[in-house]
C-alpha cells in the first residue's frame, strides 16, 4: 500500500507520524472493501508544508525522512484522516440535550430562541471558541457549518477557525418567513450579506463559504430565487440546507409549495441542487428524489444521533447508496439536535440506525462516510479524506486503549475491522489521542488507561 515520493522531493522541516494507518482509498459500498480499505499495522505518514508527502510501511518511508524530521511515535494507536462533519450548527452548541416533541416543536421551543442571542458579537465569539475546541478534541478537522441569520456569526466562526487553521465551510442562514421576526432577513438583504461574506471569506486561508437557506419552508420563493442567483454567480461555493427530516416537515413543505412535485423539486426548481450541494437528513426521500440526487450530484448528510433524539426516522444507508444510482453521503453530528460532537460515537449510532432499518453497515463503511465519503460529498476529495500524497495533512490519532473498558475489549479483538467496531461502540472524545491540522499538532490527550 506504499505511496512514497522519490527521495529528491523530500522537504525540510517535515513531520512524520508513526502508528497503525487506517484509511479508505475508495468507496467500500461500491467497490471491493478489501481494496477500498487500507490498513498498515506499522506505518508512517510523512507531512511537509501542510500536506502529506508519503504514506506506507515504516521500512519504506523511513529512508525518505530528513535528519531534522520530527517523528511523533503513536505506536499502538490508529492514524486516520481527520474526521469530516458534513452537517453541524455551531449556534446550537448551547441547546444540546434540549428535548422536544419533534423537529418543528424543538425549533420553536429552543433553537429559534437560542439563535437570537447571536446578534451579540460576544456571544458569537465565545461560542465559536468552544465550538472549534470541541471539533479538535473530537478529531474533526473539517466541518460544514450552519451559522445564524446574523452576518456577524459567520465572521466570528471564520475568525476563530483561522486561529486553529481548521478547514471550515460555513454560511449565514437565509430565513425570511416562518420564524421569529428577530431571526428574519429579506430576500435582498440575505443576497447582499451573503455576497459580501463570500467576498470576505471564501478561499481565505482554509475557509470556504456555503450558501445556507435554513430549509425550504423558512424562505419565500423570492429568497430561494436569490439563493439560486447567488450560486450561479459563485459556482465554486457550497450549497447547504435541510430536506425530508421528518414527516410533519414534509407535510408543511407540501402545503407551502403545492405546485412542486416533492420536497427536492422545490430546491431543484430554484437551481439549488447539484455538485457541491449537501442536504442534511434525507430520511424520507422517495425513489424519484434519490434518482434526481444521483443524477445531479447532490449529496446527503446522515445525522443518526439527531434523527433518533428527535424521533425523525431511520436513514436507510444501503438504499441511498444503491449501486444502480448511488447518492454521495457524508456523516453529520447535527449539533445541537444531535447529541455528540464525536464522529466516532456518531459512526456507532449510524450502525445502530442501519440495524434498525434492516440494512446493517460495516465498520469500514462507517469510517468511509466519516472521512472520504464526506470529502466526496463536499467535492473536496482531491484535498481531504484519505492518507495519500498531496492531500492536506489533517489527521486524527485514535487510541484503542483510551479507557479501561476499551483497553480490556481491545485486547481481545481479532481483526482491524473488529477493532473499528469496538471503537465505534465504546469510543468518544477520550479515544482521540491527538489531532493534527495541516501537519501541525492541534490537540493532544494523554490517556490514563494505556499500558
Amino acid at each position: 500500500m506504499s505511496d512514497p515520493l522519490p527521495a529528491a522531493t523530500k522537504a525540510p522541516r517535515s513531520t512524520a507520524l508513526r502508528g497503525s494507518l487506517i484509511f479508505c482509498r475508495d468507496d467500500p459500498f461500491l467497490t471491493d472493501p478489501a481494496t477500498a480499505f487500507c490498513y498498515e499495522p506499522d506505518g508512517l505518514v510523512l507531512c511537509s508544508d501542510g500536506v502529506i508527502v508519503a504514506t506506507g510501511p515504516v521500512a519504506t518511508i523511513k529512508p525518505l525522512l530528513q535528519s531534522d524530521t520530527t517523528i511523533a511515535d503513536y505506536s499502538g494507536c490508529l492514524i486516520a484522516p481527520g474526521f469530516i462533519d458534513t452537517h453541524i450548527h455551531y449556534v446550537q452548541t448551547g441547546v444540546i440535550g434540549s428535548q422536544g416533541k419533534d423537529l418543528l416543536d424543538w425549533l420553536e421551543r429552543y433553537t429559534f430562541i437560542a439563535e437570537q442571542a447571536f446578534a451579540d458579537p460576544q456571544v458569537a465569539a465565545s461560542t465559536a471558541r468552544v465550538f472549534c475546541e470541541e471539533l479538535l478534541r473530537n478529531g474533526t478537522t473539517t466541518a460544514l457549518v450552519f451559522c445564524s441569520v446574523h452576518a456577524g456569526s459567520v465572521d466570528a466562526l471564520f475568525t476563530e477557525a483561522a486561529r486553529h487553521n481548521l478547514r471550515l465551510i460555513a454560511g449565514k442562514v437565509l430565513m425570511d418567513r416562518n420564524a421569529p421576526p428577530a431571526l428574519c432577513d429579506t430576500a435582498q438583504s440575505s443576497y447582499d450579506q451573503s455576497k459580501a461574506l463570500i467576498a470576505r471569506w471564501h478561499g481565505r486561508g482554509r475557509a470556504l463559504y456555503a450558501i445556507t437557506p435554513r430549509f425550504a419552508g423558512s424562505s419565500t420563493p423570492e429568497q430561494l430565487e436569490a439563493a439560486g442567483a447567488l450560486w450561479r454567480e459563485h459556482p465554486d461555493v457550497v450549497m447547504q440546507s435541510h430536506i425530508s427530516e421528518s414527516l410533519r416537515e414534509i407535510e408543511f413543505i407540501r402545503a407551502t409549495f403545492p405546485e412542486r412535485r416533492n420536497y427536492l423539486d422545490v430546491y431543484d426548481h430554484f437551481g439549488l441542487i447539484g455538485r457541491r450541494s449537501v442536504y442534511a437528513h434525507g430520511i424520507h426521500l422517495d425513489e424519484s428524489e434519490l434518482c434526481r440526487c444521483h443524477e445531479s450530484g447532490t449529496a446527503l448528510a446522515h445525522c443518526p444521533t439527531s434523527n433518533t433524539f428527535l424521533g425523525s426516522g431511520l436513514f436507510r444507508m444501503r438504499n441511498v447508496r444503491d449501486p444502480r444510482r448511488p447518492v454521495e453521503v457524508g456523516l453529520g453530528t447535527d449539533i445541537g439536535g444531535g447529541t455528540s460532537f464525536s464522529l466516532i460515537a456518531t459512526m456507532g449510532e449510524a450502525f445502530k440506525v442501519s440495524q434498525l432499518a434492516g440494512q446493517p453497515i460495516t465498520p469500514v463503511e462507517a469510517l468511509y462516510v466519516a472521512t472520504l465519503g464526506g470529502a466526496r460529498a463536499l467535492a473536496l476529495e482531491d484535498r481531504l479524506g484519505t492518507l495519500a500524497p498531496g492531500r492536506e495533512a489533517d489527521l486524527v490519532v485514535l487510541d484503542p486503549r483510551a479507557t479501561p473498558v476499551l483497553a480490556f475489549r481491545s485486547g481481545r479483538v481479532r481483526s482491524i475491522e473488529e477493532q473499528l467496531a469496538v471503537l465505534m461502540t465504546l469510543g468518544d472524545d477520550r479515544a482521540v489521542r491527538a489531532t493534527y491540522v495541516a501537519g501541525e499538532l492541534a490537540h493532544t490527550r494523554t490517556s490514563e488507561a494505556r499500558g
